[in-house]
């Protein structure tokens, strides 16, 4: 999809093979990462789940994870889509979405993943994927504000969402300020 400028343009599958217009969530400050059920990080949705819940608590329309389940980094999700969906609900209490199972790099990457990359290459440049748990950060404006290793525990990413989500509220972009301002023409 060369001609994708934001975020929205894409639509990649649910766990079920069915498109998920990421339309849908204009408006929205998005943290997207490739997980793995079966990775060293794996712990890592505990903390993910930290951070949406925390997140959400302040600003409940404006923030979502979703997760990329990844079998690409040493086959550590060999699951299919349900068996990774319960995984993360009964080890970790996952409430964020999961979307189906996906390729991030290589001829059969997913083009939203392309295009990720492409947006915001990595350390020296580097535009693939280095392995399960990295994070991009997408602006309520569908841009890639930021992207992240493995290394990288989601919790100490809070301050620099929840800094894009109040950039959002000043600029008029997010969800829930579009709601209102709906709410209220109706009124008027």
């Amino acid at each position: 999809m060369s001609s994708a400028t934001t975020f929205y343009d894409f639509e990649p599958s649910d766990k079920k093979g069915n498109a998920f217009p990421l339309t849908d969530l204009k408006g929205k400050v998005v943290l997207v990462v490739n997980t793995a059920s079966k990775c060293g990080f794996t712990p890592q949705f505990k903390g993910l789940e930290t951070l949406y819940q925390s997140v959400k608590a302040k600003h409940p329309e404006d923030f979502l994870i979703l997760g990329f389940p990844c079998n690409q980094f040493g086959s550590q999700d060999p699951g299919s889509n349900d068996e990774i969906q319960s995984f993360c609900q009964v080890n970790y209490g996952v409430t964020f979405p999961m979307l189906g199972k996906t390729d991030v790099n290589g001829d059969t990457a997913n083009p939203l993943w392309t295009w990720m990359k492409e947006s915001q290459p990595g350390l020296l440049g580097l535009k693939r994927i280095k392995w399960n748990f990295e994070k991009f950060l997408i602006s309520a404006e569908g841009k890639v504000v930021g992207r992240w290793a493995s290394t990288t525990k989601p919790e100490s990413l809070e301050a620099t969402i929840l800094k894009e989500i109040e950039n959002a509220q000043k600029a008029g972009t997010l969800a829930s300020a579009q709601a209102k301002e709906g709410e209220a023409a109706k009124l008027a």
